[in-house]
């Protein structure tokens, strides 16, 4: 081999390991065509590049450069800009990436559960809606569902859409309507980043960081070890299939399945639990999966030509039905009674068996409810199921919870959007906390004062949404953990820039998900205008200010924020309001309009020392307004022991 020959085969290995190792520029994947920056404040860009690389960013007429550090991590800020554009952004190290379509509008932070991933096409009006929805300075982008035990600098997924009839369809609802309003009124680009996961709890949202800091939290923080997602969920399976197989809960051979619906299989070995009630707080314990529950009846001397039907209450998350080995029925909604007829020649006089497959796939598990909603009904009679059930394990769920563990919707679909400037944020959750409404207190200020310390961008305005009506099945003498959700929502607007839309009116009692997120998406660019860019509107819902006692009478006194109150009845009366003495029991009150103040009569109720108004998850009855249409903020005066006083937030 001559020198140069032996020169060109020393070096090649150094040349190829050296151009292996030159990493190309890149950013998260918040930055690409169509996205909007925000108007008015300083623009962070951020990625990633070779070690020392020098990168170039220009945009508009602005051009920066920033060296990458030795992790390669790279970061500058623009100045601020006005509202304006299409531009192109052009970032260059070692290579060029460029992004079209660029604007510069006002950015917001669209998040929570359902109500705010529900989309536009799942909305009120829905076809009409789109094919008018020709609004290209309005753009969204959509955070893919993720999760992880550890923050993340990146989003698993995302992608710019511009607003048109034929993209607008997968926009979150409450999010394009807000947009859409503000987009009219300040002729501006408006963006909306969707970051929302229906069924998820608000302790998911909230970062590690906040709960080791928070006294209510940071025990239970302490006891979650800082791992990767695929160990955590390992160790959750490998003790719960060991807590089940202990008490012979787990099923052995698949090949079982077909005996379970025979009436006399011989169930007597299985373990039991009690229904209705959700498994998580039984000897199933926190699973997600897949379980068989099974109960016997014996029916004598009646008649069986009836219409017949069983009733299961609720069940979490689906189920298929099955009695004496005849299917008579499944559902796929949380949420939903589930209510069967059973076909005339199905029921036999004698053993009857009632086989229900249950899938879990997140949150609470099994039927869950009512007690007198879970039944067999075979013409007059009645029969109760509630009670001790039998159940068996088919198979227990390997991937991790959304809502398993502290932290892991933040980690993944909020941590790596912390640098991206924005205007605010528009917050729609609370249902999955109605439960634990009383730690709601604690737990949605901590949210707001978290993100607001991540993003480092002030008390940037925090605007959300107060529960809407729904028939959360309230045993009026209890009281409504509903109503205690609301209440604490309430609390939360002492936080300063913050501000709640009241949605009691556009509820419907029988569905978790109203449609009507025209009105919740208006009403929250309300906020907006009138708070932000000052317009002169009335944008907040009349709020209990005080009341006394004056010859039998309590007048409760509002603040109506310049408007008046007024009442939908063509009578003038005034529905939702409740008195109670010393006894604490409630009684309904007569209630009528004086100037800003609501007069109640309640002869049951002479010496009144509390008052309660909307407090009840379906509000529906609720007919206190303003002039402008917003509905009264339900509340109570008094602090009496409440229905989730002492339940708590627990991990798995």
């Amino acid at each position: 081999m001559n020198k140069i020959t032996k020169y060109i085969v020393l070096l090649f290995p150094f040349l190829a390991s050296h151009l292996v190792g030159q990493a190309q520029v890149s950013l998260p994947k918040i930055f690409a065509d169509n996205m909007v920056l925000q108007r008015d404040k300083p623009i962070t860009i951020w990625g990633k590049a070779s070690p020392g690389e020098v990168v170039k960013v220009q945009l508009h007429q602005q051009y920066q450069t920033m060296k990458a550090d030795n992790k390669g991590q790279w970061k500058l800020k623009l100045k601020a800009e006005e509202a304006g554009g299409p531009y192109e952004m052009i970032v260059t190290a070692s290579n060029t990436i460029s992004f079209n379509n660029v604007l510069i509008g006002e950015v917001w932070i669209c998040s929570g559960q359902s109500n705010m991933e529900w989309t536009v096409a799942q909305s009120m009006n829905a076809t009409a809606e789109m094919a008018a929805a020709n609004y290209p300075f309005i753009r969204q982008f959509k955070v893919e569902r993720d999760l992880n035990t550890l923050p993340q600098t990146d989003v698993k997924n995302g992608a710019w859409s511009v607003c048109a009839p034929a993209t607008v369809a997968d926009f979150s609802g409450v999010g394009y309507y807000f947009a859409k309003r503000m987009y009219e009124e300040l002729k501006v680009p408006i963006a909306i980043i969707n970051s929302s996961w229906g069924g998820t709890n608000i302790e998911t949202w909230t970062s590690r960081e906040a709960f080791e800091n928070s006294p209510e939290y940071k025990e239970m923080i302490s006891k979650v070890p800082v791992i990767d997602l695929d160990s955590m969920a390992s160790s959750k399976v490998k003790n719960a299939f060991a807590r089940i197989t202990s008490m012979n809960g787990i099923m052995q051979d698949k090949s079982e399945i077909d005996d379970f619906q025979k009436i006399n299989y011989d169930d007597s070995d299985w373990p039991q639990i009690n229904v209705p009630e959700e498994w998580e707080g039984q000897n199933i314990g926190d699973i997600d999966g897949v379980v068989w529950l099974r109960k016997t009846v014996f029916i004598e001397n009646i008649d069986l030509n009836n219409k017949n039907t069983l009733e299961l209450s609720k069940i979490d998350d689906d189920d298929i039905t099955y009695m004496n080995g005849i299917r008579i029925g499944n559902t796929n909604q949380w949420d939903t009674q589930r209510k069967y007829n059973i076909p005339s020649d199905v029921l036999k006089k004698g053993k009857n068996v009632i086989l229900v497959r249950v899938v879990d796939s997140g949150g609470g598990g099994g039927i869950y409810g009512e007690a007198s909603d879970v039944k067999l009904t075979i013409g007059s009679l009645v029969l109760p199921l509630s009670g001790a059930w039998k159940y068996k394990v088919e198979s227990i769920k390997t991937a991790t919870n959304e809502n398993a563990y502290p932290s892991l919707l933040y980690n993944a679909m909020i941590n790596p959007l912390i640098l991206y400037s924005m205007q605010g944020v528009l917050w729609y959750q609370g249902e999955s906390n109605v439960e634990r409404a009383h730690q709601y207190n604690t737990a949605f200020p901590l949210l707001i004062n978290d993100w607001r310390k991540q993003w480092n961008q002030g008390n940037f305005p925090f605007y959300f949404v107060q529960l809407a009506t729904y028939n959360n099945n309230d045993i009026r003498e209890k009281g409504s953990a509903w109503a205690e959700l609301r209440e604490a929502q309430t609390k939360a607007l002492m936080l300063p820039n913050t501000g709640m839309c009241v949605t009691t009116d556009v509820g419907n009692p029988a569905d978790i998900h109203p449609t009507n997120k025209q009105v919740v998406g208006n009403r929250l660019a309300g906020l907006a205008l009138k708070n932000i860019h000052r317009k002169d509107l009335i944008c907040n819902s009349p709020i209990f200010k005080s009341f006394i006692m004056k010859d039998k009478q309590a007048i409760v006194t509002f603040e109506t924020f310049g408007s008046a109150l007024k009442t939908t009845d063509k009578y003038g009366y005034v529905r939702g309001f409740e008195i109670a003495g010393a006894d604490k029991v409630f009684h309904y009150a007569k209630a009528t309009i004086l100037g800003n103040n609501v007069v109640l009569d309640c002869p049951e109720v002479p010496n009144p020392v509390a008052i309660r108004f909307g407090w009840a998850s379906d509000a529906s009855e609720n007919n206190l307004f303003n002039t402008v249409g917003l509905p009264a903020v339900p509340f109570r005066t008094n602090d009496w022991k409440t229905l989730t006083k002492d339940v708590k937030y627990k991990t798995e």
